[in-house]
């Protein structure tokens, strides 16, 4: 992982040891070491994470000035779900896509994740998909994370494509509630012991019932939690009541699965963020994440309210179409879709121009 690097515009340097945060516990209240708090990931930053810094804090909504002991987000605060860039004839464009990669790691971010659902995973075949963890390793994988999204709706599949993207070497696995089948709650916790078995590498359960139907209830969670190598969960679901159940009442870091949930995520004892805007406003969510466990609330406030541009950016049509359409906007050409995804039309093609506008990343024309 690295520090975000100054630059013209930046809202700051974003200067914190890779994945030191602030503990939002009771301070009074000692709290067990996350099991993963050791891993190889952290090593490759080679810094000590484990000395108590005094900080302010927050917990039930009210700030409290106390010691408080940092752990290590194990992959990272700011994680940014990767797009996959298509030549005109609809093949990867795999330099292209280690162009970017290095991009947004130079631009805020401390991992990526490959092949999620931003990055067309579903119209991906296997060897695409492998090709593509490998070239995160080679070109960022020495100073970030990189996660495979492995999760399919098939427990056996998923399985083998973990154990498979294990041997290239990255550092964890992004796994998603199976979709479109329906499995009940029992069924989501077999689906991952099963791939966790495959791999000693951390884990993230990807909760987005929006695109899968079913919800990762609180008490299956739980029992994700007994999992070992299960470390996080990217919740894409802005119950708060849940949220806060990850976060204060499992050993689980909750990442924020929708960019403009993150704040409130770190209100609750988040970590960081799954991002889709981190492509364009890397800098500006890792200082404000920076900012958050510095316990400078209303400058992360702000931030906060700065990015909204971003986040109707998101709205103006499904995931991936938008940022795709954003980042050729802005010079990186990463190409088109494959179908059923489609380029934006017209007026949407105006309101992504409009939201980079008032984002203030491209200049109005």
């Amino acid at each position: 992982m690295r520090d975000a690097p100054v630059c013209c515009g930046d809202l700051g340097p974003g200067n914190r040891a890779f994945g030191k945060r602030c503990g939002v516990e009771d301070p009074h209240v000692a709290r067990e070491p996350r099991r993963h708090e050791r891993t190889h990931v952290d090593r490759k930053r080679g810094q000590a994470l484990d000395e108590p810094v005094r900080r302010r804090g927050v917990f039930g909504g009210q700030e409290h000035d106390a010691t408080l002991p940092y752990t290590s987000a194990v992959l990272g605060e700011v994680l940014t779900a990767i797009v996959t860039p298509f030549n005109a004839d609809g093949s990867v464009n795999v330099e292209r896509f280690r162009e970017l990669a290095t991009h947004v790691v130079d631009h805020g971010s401390d991992g990526l994740v490959v092949t999620g659902t931003t990055g067309e995973s579903p119209t991906l075949s296997d060897d695409e998909k492998l090709e593509l963890f490998a070239a995160a390793v080679e070109a960022v994988g020495d100073r970030a994370t990189v996660i495979a999204g492995t999760g399919t709706y098939d427990t056996t599949h998923s399985a083998h494509m973990t154990e498979r993207a294990d041997a290239l070497g990255v550092d964890g696995f992004l796994v998603v509630t199976p979709y479109y089948n329906k499995p009940p709650q029992r069924a989501i916790v077999r689906h991952f012991e099963e791939i966790a078995a495959r791999t000693d590498k951390p884990i993230v359960a990807y909760n987005i019932p929006a695109r899968v139907v079913v919800n990762i209830e609180p008490q299956t969670i739980a029992r994700l939690a007994e999992i070992d190598n299960v470390v996080a969960v990217k919740q894409a679901y802005d119950d708060l009541d849940e949220a806060r159940f990850i976060a204060r009442e499992t050993r689980l870091d909750l990442y924020s699965g929708d960019d403009p949930i993150t704040f409130a995520f770190l209100e609750l004892g988040g970590v960081g963020v799954v991002s889709v805007t981190a492509h364009i406003w890397g800098v500006q969510i890792k200082e404000m994440i920076r900012r958050f466990r510095d316990g400078d609330l209303e400058g992360a406030r702000a931030i906060h309210e700065e990015l909204r541009p971003s986040y109707e950016l998101l709205k103006v049509q499904t995931n991936p179409i938008a940022i795709k359409s954003a980042l050729n906007l802005l010079g990186h050409e990463v190409g088109g879709h494959r179908l059923p995804m489609v380029e934006p039309n017209e007026l949407e093609l105006d309101q992504i121009r409009g939201c980079l506008e008032r984002g203030g990343v491209l200049q109005h024309a």
